[in-house]
């Protein structure tokens, strides 16, 4: 049968995607070298931005070396800003718009990811064509605040860059800034600060590779140094003394299996404003596609975290009967790559709940997602992720006698869990 384009009850087909510049795609890498057409639009425009750069990351040279001698930046020339202009582009408004006219969170995350890869590769870059570039992947978001609600009606800049670094590690720090017209302070149009941590390999060996220094050159610069560094110390410390938790754990174990216990062995006696931590579990699953593909192959990390937050964010919102108000991403692992075509398994729950001011209850939501291969019944965490939540207060003014339930685990491994991610917030808190 012949297909023919030009019949009138045809509607042809084209793709939304156009190069911007004066790049043609005639003079592009080919397509299967290009990341996913999933992305959001600053993330395209970053790609756009970068492409220059990162031509040697797609093809790099046969048998180039490694870079040779390290080079000292400042974070000045790893500074980069995207902005958004949300008061004039109505269809850029409509592509980042949520329920209640904010910013949707999953995207802004998504966003987020890509710049900070961006800046990243700024800093590590050698500008010597003859040498091979580094990989650089994400290890870890160390901790994401929203400082106040993020309006979709008026235009938004993110700045960021590289603040810290180690051997082989690289802290990026972020700011989201809206300013309204009444704000005369600053530091008061700051709407949402991330930290993200990047690792470097060898694009050949797959070893840690070293970076570039930093040189901080101003006041500020040298404080986000000195913190982040400070930072840095204080997670290798959680590291040894989690391994030490076990010793002084058993007296605050019981107290937390006691109700759990009750709700297991006499669920008619059980306290009605608790409810098991596995009762508040979500899951979801979903095939990897190419579309959702980064430079180097793999699932995107922005992704990742999108999906991660919009079941996390669903998990709240079952559990509190009301529209929950993102706060925070507490902490994000990334424990192993995730590919094209990877069986993904995304699960939730509610791990514990701070009621103690009923003006901000807070709902802390844990979502784990695993690699699931069938073909060889292997399971493997890839990702794990940590928010904060609490309830719009205009929602809970419509609901009388409105209660946030307590959670309480069943199981021994529940509890010590519950212990441990309760360990590792506090001294972020007191930060």
């Amino acid at each position: 049968m012949e297909l023919n384009c030009s019949s009138p009850k045809t509607i042809p087909v084209v793709s939304t995607f156009t190069a911007n510049g004066s790049d043609s795609s005639s003079t592009r890498k080919p397509i299967s070298l290009w990341p996913g057409m999933y992305h959001s639009p600053v993330t395209n425009a970053l790609w756009e931005a970068r492409s220059k750069i990162f031509e040697r990351l797609l093809d790099p040279p046969k048998d180039a070396p490694p870079q040779s001698e390290l080079l000292t930046k400042t974070p000045s020339q790893s500074q980069t800003t995207i902005f958004y202009n949300f008061s004039s582009d109505y269809i850029l408004r409509e592509q980042y718009r949520d329920p209640w006219n904010e910013v949707r969170m999953g995207m802004l995350l998504e966003d987020l990811d890509a710049l900070a890869g961006t800046i990243s590769v700024k800093h590590c870059s050698d500008d010597d064509s003859t040498t091979r570039p580094l990989l650089l992947v994400t290890a870890a978001v160390d901790k994401i605040v929203l400082k106040k609600p993020i309006s979709v009606d008026i235009d938004l800049k993110i700045v960021g860059s590289v603040i810290w670094v180690g051997r082989s590690s690289i802290e990026i720090q972020l700011d989201v800034i809206q300013s309204l017209k009444e704000e005369s302070d600053v530091s008061h149009s700051v709407a949402l600060t991330a930290n993200f941590i990047f690792v470097a390999r060898d694009s050949k060996t797959g070893k840690a590779a070293a970076v570039n220094r930093l040189s901080p050159e101003t006041e500020r610069e040298k404080f986000l140094f000195e913190e982040a560094e400070a930072r840095s110390k204080l997670r290798k410390k959680k590291r040894v003394d989690r391994r030490k938790l076990e010793n002084g754990e058993v007296n605050q174990l019981e107290p937390l299996l006691a109700e759990g216990r009750i709700f297991c062995d006499m669920p008619a006696l059980a306290d009605r404003d608790s409810i098991l931590l596995r009762d508040t579990r979500l899951e979801n699953a979903l095939i990897c596609q190419p579309q959702q593909r980064n430079i180097h192959g793999r699932i995107f990390g922005g992704f990742l975290m999108h999906r991660a937050f919009e079941l996390a964010f669903s998990t709240a919102y079952v559990f509190a009967g009301l529209v929950p108000c993102f706060l925070e991403v507490d902490h994000v692992d990334f424990l192993r790559p995730v590919d094209v075509g990877d069986f993904l398994r995304l699960t939730s729950c509610v791990l514990y709940t701070k009621l103690e001011n009923p003006d901000q209850p807070l709902i802390n939501v844990e979502v784990v997602a695993h690699v699931t291969r069938p073909e060889i019944r292997s399971s493997e965490v890839s990702n794990t992720f940590y928010f904060t939540f609490s309830v719009r207060p205009e929602a809970k003014a419509t609901k009388n006698g409105f209660k946030i339930r307590n959670v309480v685990p069943a199981t021994e491994e529940e509890a010590r869990h519950i212990l441990e991610r309760m360990d590792a917030e506090m001294p972020q808190q007191n930060q």
